[in-house]
C-alpha cells in the first residue's frame, strides 16, 4: 500500500525521452491498469486506441497542433506536442454514457500512474476531443470501425524518460482539502 501511495505522490508529467520503445510487456501492463479504472455502473464505455507507429504519431501530432490557440503556437513554435514520445495512446469513451468523461479520465489516470510505477514516463496531452469532433476525426471513427458516438477523451504519450529528466516537486496548495466538519 505505501508503495502505490508513493507512486502517486511522486508522479510527474515526462515531456523528454530516450529514443527507445516501450517494451510490449510495459505497454500490456499500461493498458492492463487502464481497462480497470472504476467507469459508471461498470459500463466501461472507453476505448484504448494505441500506436507505435512514428510515422502515425507524427500525423497525429501535427493535427494535435493545428488545434492549438494561435498565442501557444506562437510561443511555441515548432515543437512536437507528442515530445518525441515512442507511444501514443488515445483514450475515446461512448457519449451516450452520461460518466463517459469522467470514466475515460480514471482510464487516462490509471495508465499514468502504472507507467509511473513501472519506470516508463508519460503525460497527458489534450486536444483528443477537437480531433474526433472534426470532419477528420469522424472519418477515421469510420474507418476504425468505431461507432461516431465516441468522443476523444484525452491522449497518453508514453517513453522511456531521458537520463537527463529531471521531474519538478510540486508543493500542494494550502487550501486544497477543505473540511466541511469543521466548518459545521
Amino acid at each position: 500500500m505505501e508503495s502505490t501511495l508513493d507512486d502517486l505522490k511522486t508522479r510527474r508529467s515526462v515531456r523528454k525521452f530516450k529514443d527507445e520503445p516501450v517494451s510490449k510487456e510495459d505497454l500490456e501492463k499500461i493498458i492492463e491498469a487502464g481497462t480497470y479504472a472504476p467507469t459508471g455502473g461498470n459500463k466501461q464505455s472507453p476505448i484504448i486506441l494505441v500506436t507505435q507507429r512514428k510515422d502515425i504519431i507524427e500525423r497525429i501530432g501535427e493535427w494535435n497542433k493545428s488545434y492549438f490557440p494561435s498565442e501557444l503556437l506562437d510561443q511555441m513554435g515548432d515543437v512536437d506536442p507528442f515530445y518525441g514520445a515512442s507511444t501514443l495512446i488515445i483514450v475515446l469513451a461512448d457519449s451516450n454514457i452520461s460518466t463517459c468523461v469522467e470514466d475515460g479520465s480514471l482510464v487516462i489516470g490509471n495508465m499514468l500512474n502504472a507507467a509511473h510505477a513501472i519506470g516508463v514516463g508519460a503525460c497527458w496531452i489534450h486536444r483528443a476531443r477537437e480531433e474526433i469532433e472534426s470532419l477528420q476525426g469522424k472519418e477515421l471513427l469510420k474507418v476504425w470501425d468505431i461507432p461516431d458516438n465516441y468522443i476523444g477523451i484525452g491522449h497518453v504519450i508514453l517513453g522511456y524518460p531521458a537520463d537527463d529528466f529531471e521531474p519538478v516537486e510540486n508543493p500542494r496548495k494550502e487550501d486544497y482539502v477543505i473540511n466541511l466538519d469543521e466548518l459545521l
